[in-house]
């Protein structure tokens, strides 16, 4: 590339619309289409626990122009809601859409390493959506089984309605993804291997891109486990296989024979195999952020950097070690139940390292109050909140009593669920301005942040305590022969409307997202002083760099002044 290098290159004919926004291998616009994916498949999840909440407490209130949501409907939404929100909104969004949208910048280039892969990436998580939404059009609706599926009710179509064609367009759906995630994974970590500028050496890649590279390396084995298992699953359910099946069960009064044997656990350990290193798939991304954001608004580059990045990998590794945890009460030896313990216990131990440095850089400091901080600063609340229960889910003891209650569904809703969330509004207020050139709306944001903070709190603390109570996590209703779980109604009528005002509060982003499309304030070319690379032009007008310094380097004799670290390179692509 020569000296004009710099200059937009024409053709003299400019691509169409759907050349340029829908058919296209630009990994910015890729990284759109995500987060527009993740933000439909946020909405769809979020009416559908709405619904669920609405039954638990009035569960013989008809809803206008339906009428009453049937028990094994309560327990589609359950499977629907958690499938979205675990798959195409907490992994889909941050790991596959952020990455796209911002790693090749920071990294100094300007396309992903395999673009047609990304892109393509893309299409086949889109078509894993339209087949899973598509379930609840089905003869026999969506499945009924959870997120997890668990056998033998999964393996059989006769075990209750949705179990037939909802739940092989739930495991179409899983393989599909898994398929998309895994090809944006090898792109991700060919990119961070082969693509970076010259200059950025391992100790100089950015903490946003060593999250996204160590979850994609993640991605690798535990997707591969998960549609290997969705493929076993699909055998046991229509090739006569029995990985899953034992020799004789009975299902809905049903005899159910097998010429071979096979085992519920087996799916039990290779589901675990992949959803417990999956929460940090999905929170790792957060975490990476965190440190950036931390650094960039309190003017200081982040705490031991090196520490960070080794406790990184070791939060990855120890993720295959621990998925044992979920299944204390399967009849597991209890020597596997003390490992599987211990092991929990010491993930705790790099998660805990890393938060200290985080509270350093807060507690030393001259914090920026912006939006994008404060939603990192809720990121921090709840990563606390949500990691205090974690150690006493992984004492079997304790477990055997709160296992499959809804102490666990507080539990990771708020270590996995509203701080992965609250990590995705960061990144979407803090990056906005790279998107569309504008700002969005602080007051709005910062309106935004507070009422979601407190109702995210009021929704899943009270949560706990209904988990100590004994409540069951499944349970449609309340009311009836347990009059125990009645006596819980009323806590549940106060998350109920908690609930339904977090919901309401979404609209503030809603609005705020609309309207700074297009009436936003212009933002500048790098609005919040940034020093990683994404901030600047070079990548996107063909220049080749070369990185002089570290991600967040700065003056020390201008301690509000951030340069970005780099040069052009006389070299031509």
């Amino acid at each position: 590339m020569g000296k004009n290098s710099a200059l937009p290159r024409t053709t003299g004919q400019q691509p169409s619309w759907m050349r340029r926004c829908v058919f296209t291998t630009d990994p910015r616009i890729v990284g759109i289409q995500y987060l527009w994916l993740a933000l439909v498949a946020v909405f769809c999840g979020t009416l559908m626990s709405l619904l669920m909440r609405f039954h638990l407490v009035w569960p013989n209130v008809a809803l206008p122009g339906y009428g009453l949501i049937k028990p094994e409907e309560y327990l589609a939404l359950v499977t629907i809601h958690g499938t979205l929100m675990i798959y195409f909104v907490l992994t889909a969004a941050p790991q596959n859409g952020l990455a796209s949208l911002i790693l090749p910048a920071q990294i100094g280039t300007r396309r992903m390493a395999f673009p047609r892969l990304n892109a393509l990436s893309f299409w086949i998580v889109l078509a894993s959506l339209l087949v899973l939404l598509t379930a609840f059009a089905v003869a026999g609706g969506a499945p009924i089984s959870g997120w997890t599926a668990y056998p033998p009710f999964s393996a059989v179509a006769i075990a209750g309605p949705g179990q037939a064609l909802g739940m092989d367009l739930w495991l179409a759906s899983i393989a599909l993804f898994c398929f998309g995630s895994l090809l944006s994974a090898v792109n991700v970590i060919a990119t961070v291997i082969i693509c970076r500028a010259q200059g950025m050496t391992w100790m100089r890649l950015p903490l946003t891109v060593w999250s996204w590279f160590i979850g994609a390396c993640m991605i690798v084995p535990a997707f591969s486990v998960l549609l290997a298992a969705a493929f076993m699953l699909f055998s046991d359910r229509h090739l006569d296989s029995a990985y899953f099946l034992p020799a004789v069960d009975i299902v809905n009064g049903t005899i159910l024979r097998h010429a071979t044997a096979g085992d519920p656990l087996l799916w039990l350990h290779l589901f675990w195999f992949f959803g417990h290193p999956e929460v940090y798939i999905a929170v790792l991304p957060a975490m990476g952020l965190t440190s950036n954001l931390l650094a960039n608004f309190s003017r200081r580059p982040p705490i031991s950097y090196r520490t960070m990045v080794y406790a990184t990998l070791a939060i990855a590794s120890l993720g295959f070690m621990v998925w044992g945890h979920h299944m204390f009460v399967s009849g597991m030896n209890p020597y596997a139940s003390r490992s599987f313990s211990l092991t929990t216990i010491a993930i705790a131990v790099p998660s805990t390292i890393e938060l200290i440095l985080w509270l350093g850089t807060v507690l030393n400091g001259g914090l920026q109050r912006t939006t994008p901080l404060l939603f990192t600063l809720g990121f921090l609340s709840f990563f606390i909140a949500g990691g205090a229960t974690g150690p006493i889910l992984a004492q079997p003891i304790l477990d055997s009593y709160l296992h499959n209650t809804y102490f666990v569904v507080a539990h990771f809703h708020l270590i996995m669920g509203m701080a992965g969330v609250f990590s995705l509004f960061a990144a979407i207020y803090y990056w906005f301005p790279l998107m569309t050139g504008r700002r969005m709306n602080e007051t709005l944001g910062q309106w935004h942040f507070w009422l979601s903070l407190i109702g995210a709190y009021a929704v899943f603390f009270p949560m706990h305590l209904a988990g100590l109570a004994g409540e069951p996590r499944h349970y449609a209703q309340l009311t009836g022969t347990a009059t125990y779980l009645a006596q819980l109604v009323p806590l549940q009528r106060w998350i109920t409307f908690a609930a339904f005002a977090l919901g309401a509060a979404q609209l503030l982003f809603l609005g705020n997202l609309l309207h700074s499309l297009f009436r936003g304030p212009m933002a500048g070319e790098n609005p919040w002083q940034a020093t990683t690379l994404e901030w600047c032009n070079a990548p996107a007008a063909g220049l080749h760099l070369v990185v002089l310094d570290g991600p967040y380097a700065y003056s020390p004799s201008v301690p509000t002044t951030f340069p970005i670290r780099w040069e052009p390179d006389a070299k031509e692509e």
